[in-house]
């Protein structure tokens, strides 16, 4: 039986090497998108990593599956992890930029905490629900118009300052009232699409742990890419034109970047990772793509944000932080709470208090540790 996952004994390179590969695969993508169609692009990121994650599979010789559990696992491991979020993130990134569609992808973390904690259990805390509700307000920022955000910001002023209810025209919710159509507007609006891809790889991401109960999951990694690609392969072919005749050589460069490093050889170490052991533990480190993917596409695309954007940015960083760093910054408070010094001044300002915090702290060590709740 191979060994758990253990972020401690893995090497940092390898941690950090699926985020670096995806935020810069994303640059890569988004770099050349307008030469090629999104359904094509998602096609050729999945379907030729697929054979190459099979292909290093059968040197090493990984067993293939053999019933029919395992290929209805990877099947619909396909259909979530392949076949919807490439879809959802060629076709989001169209229409936001690369870093910004990056940061919404990589929200993925905090639906995967929250299925992690009913499917396995597995401790969200104080602190991961604060992470959850700043990661609404965050992805929030991100994913309405700003002149939304800023219009219902004036209103709620309005309402604070003078206690009174804006007027219609300046309503809190005024696009509602006036009649706009919230789909189409949010779906026009790329980070949306990219919400709806976070929520399918987060899926995903809790689905391998169930299929490597059936197929090794470097395999499975690689025929979900094949299985997944092959309807968006369909799609593009019904409904797209001129799929590959505007790319460049230097796009089909970045093609090659992202099938190789964004997918194959990213996909394949995050998979096998995250089927060894705590999912949420080896989302740590996530909040990294949407760093890189910042970085790069500022430096490289010329890409600006806007404030509000800004905004919504950090605050869906700190979300991320706070739900995959939960048990480490509970454990940290715990030790600071149970210091010599800090009794000594809870006692001079309350005994009753410095014994009720004591009462507490035995009653919770640790207090927000999701380390041991590991996927099975």
């Amino acid at each position: 039986m191979a060994s758990p996952f253990n972020p401690e004994k893995t090497p940092t390179l390898l941690l950090i090497a699926p985020f670096f590969l995806w935020g810069t695969a994303m640059v890569a993508m988004k770099g050349m998108i307008a030469t090629t169609t999104p359904l094509f692009l998602a096609t050729l990121r999945l379907v030729p990593a697929g054979v190459l994650v099979l292909m290093v599979a059968a040197i090493l010789g990984r067993k293939q599956p053999t019933t029919w559990q395992g290929w209805a696992w990877i099947s619909g491991f396909a259909l979530v992890d392949g076949t919807l979020f490439q879809g959802f993130l060629a076709e989001g990134l169209q229409r936001t930029g690369a870093g910004l569609g990056s940061v919404m992808i990589d929200s993925q973390p905090i639906a995967v905490a929250l299925m992690a904690r009913f499917l396995f259990k597995e401790i969200v805390g104080p602190l991961g629900w604060l992470g959850l509700v700043i990661g609404i307000v965050g992805i929030s920022l991100l994913g309405l118009p700003d002149d939304w955000i800023l219009q219902a910001w004036s209103g709620l002023t309005t309402t604070l300052t003078t206690g009174q209810w804006p007027a219609q025209e300046t309503a809190l919710f005024n696009p509602w009232l006036q009649g706009v159509d919230l789909p189409a507007v949010l779906l026009g609006h790329g980070e949306w699409l990219m919400l709806l891809a976070a929520l399918s790889m987060a899926v995903g991401t809790v689905m391998i742990a169930y299929v490597a109960r059936h197929v090794d999951p470097v395999v499975a990694t690689g025929w979900h890419m094949i299985f997944g690609g092959l309807p968006l392969l369909g799609l593009s072919a019904y409904t797209e034109v001129h799929q590959w005749q505007g790319i460049t050589p230097e796009g089909w460069l970045a093609i090659l970047y992202s099938t190789v490093f964004g997918s194959a050889i990213a996909y394949g170490v995050f998979f096998y990772l995250a089927s060894k052991g705590n999912l949420t533990s080896l989302s740590a480190l996530t909040f990294l793509t949407p760093v890189f993917a910042l970085t790069f596409s500022m430096s490289l695309l010329s890409e600006n944000l806007t404030t509000v954007q800004w905004i919504g940015v950090g605050l869906t960083l700190v979300s991320i932080y706070l739900v995959n760093q939960r048990a480490v910054i509970a454990q940290a408070a715990m030790a600071g709470l149970t210091q010599p010094a800090i009794h000594t001044v809870v006692a001079a300002i309350s005994p009753q208090l410095a014994n009720a915090l004591t009462d507490w702290l035995r009653s919770h060590s640790p207090v927000d540790s999701s380390s041991d709740g590991s996927s099975p």
